[in-house]
């Protein structure tokens, strides 16, 4: 059993920044794709960050070049840093697990095997 947690989160005001940490248990996660999702209020949970075991990643277009996915395979960590945060990425915040193989494609949440239960961002304007 992989186990997921989320840390993080707040409430920021626009243009300023977060980071996100999310912990995994796991002996193998040097071997994940891991995955940040977001889901804002009446919306469907969408894809945000992923990266794969080799450190190559994948960002929706709506946070390119503000928002970093970064792992730390000593600390069994996956990160996201948001910047230039807007009222529009008021979310909760998932990282999930493809524990693999085979991997599926980084966007797809039916990727991901495990989920953490989520962190608050409030951007305010």
């Amino acid at each position: 059993q992989v186990q997921l947690v989320e840390s993080g989160g707040g409430l920021v005001q626009a243009g300023g920044s977060l980071r996100l940490s999310c912990a995994v248990s796991g002996r193998t996660f040097s071997r994940y794709f891991m995955g940040w999702f977001r889901q804002a209020s009446g919306k469907e949970r969408e894809f945000v960050a992923g990266i794969t075991w080799t450190s190559s990643t994948y960002y929706a277009d709506s946070v390119k070049d503000r928002f970093t996915i970064s792992r730390d395979n000593a600390k069994n960590t996956v990160y996201l840093q948001l910047n230039s945060l807007k009222p529009e990425d008021t979310a909760v915040y998932y990282c999930a697990a493809d524990t693999g193989p085979p991997y599926g494609p980084l966007q797809s949440r039916r990727s991901y095997d495990y989920w953490g239960q989520g962190t608050q961002i409030t951007v305010s304007s």
